[in-house]
């Protein structure tokens, strides 16, 4: 299962992401996290200590005409890297990845921060300032999801940008659940309504998980302007303040029993929220085609609207 969590910057959406992707691992399930913010925060919160660059992980970023090399593999509609952006969706003769799985992507991209394993965009840079958008680094993040075939009891669980910039490309089409994390506040709602408008669209979920909450009143406010969208809350967390200082270390058996919940919470919706191949696939091909059209075959000079093939539908059936 593919898991974003989004939300205003600073609502806590790195921390949830971080504890969540704990949560899970702790369980003995696979999980891979993903830091796909702006702001490379996410190994720090899962207790790197030091720069991400010194994990020894490539980013995906600097690295999208490999990925693109790889995941193309023999498909006839595909002719070269040059002729694959971010959106090309797979087909029959692209190389499809298990979660974690004995690959060149895996292998190059991913290390562990305790039990988590890790990959990263990466930063941007003063290179890219003034000629790039972050979106491009995003890239090889929205390629890894289309063509990975996951299974049930799977995670992958993503950090992503920001607010609603992350509407700013098909990325947000690519997850089974999206968690907005809210505080109770009117910045922090009124993220919410951006995101729950451009989902609305597209027929995707956004579950809302209340942070920092301190009281009946800043639940009875989350409800109010959030609704039935609100799946559960974090109370405000002296065990998390205290590991965001550096003064706590490891596993977090300490953290609030009401926020332990709320994390249990946050799997049981994704366990029961059925995957549907199809729908994801749909729109997959749907934004390849817009960005094709809009940009991307006048650049290429090619007509990249081909590289759909009608025939191929990812999934477990996929991998024969």
């Amino acid at each position: 299962m593919r898991i974003a969590f989004v939300g205003k910057g600073g609502s806590g959406k790195t921390t949830l992401s971080a504890l969540f992707s704990r949560h899970l691992a702790r369980s003995g399930a696979p999980v891979l996290a993903v830091d796909g913010d702006i702001n490379q925060h996410l190994a720090e919160a899962l207790g790197h200590d030091g720069d991400p660059a010194s994990l020894g992980a490539p980013p995906l970023g600097a690295h999208v005409a490999d990925i693109k090399d790889l995941l193309r593999g023999t498909n006839p509609r595909i002719a070269s890297r040059e002729a694959m952006i971010k959106t090309t969706p797979p087909g029959r003769g692209s190389r499809l990845l298990r979660l974690l799985g004995d690959d060149e992507l895996h292998a190059r991209h991913v290390r562990r921060v305790g039990d988590v394993p890790l990959m990263v965009t990466g930063e941007f840079d003063e290179s890219d300032l003034g000629v790039a958008c972050y979106h491009s680094k995003l890239g090889g993040v929205e390629l890894y999801l289309n063509h990975l075939v996951d299974g049930p009891g799977e995670y992958v669980v993503v950090d992503m940008t920001a607010g609603a910039d992350a509407f700013a490309s098909g990325l947000f089409t690519r997850f089974d659940v999206t968690f907005l994390v809210a505080e109770p506040t009117r910045k922090g709602v009124s993220v919410y309504r951006q995101y729950r408008d451009h989902a609305r669209e597209f027929g995707i979920r956004i579950a809302v998980v209340g942070n920092k909450v301190t009281g009946e009143d800043d639940l009875l406010f989350l409800k109010e302007h959030v609704g039935d969208d609100l799946l559960t809350h974090l109370v405000q967390s002296p065990w998390v303040r205290a590991a965001e200082q550096g003064r706590v270390e490891g596993e977090s058996e300490s953290l609030e029993p009401e926020n332990r919940h709320a994390l249990s919470v946050l799997r049981d919706t994704v366990d029961t929220h059925p995957r549907d191949w199809a729908a994801l696939h749909a729109h997959a091909v749907e934004f390849h085609l817009r960005n094709a059209r809009s940009w991307a075959n006048a650049a290429t000079g090619l007509d990249l609207t081909a590289q759909v093939d009608p025939e191929f539908t990812p999934g477990p059936a996929s991998l024969a």
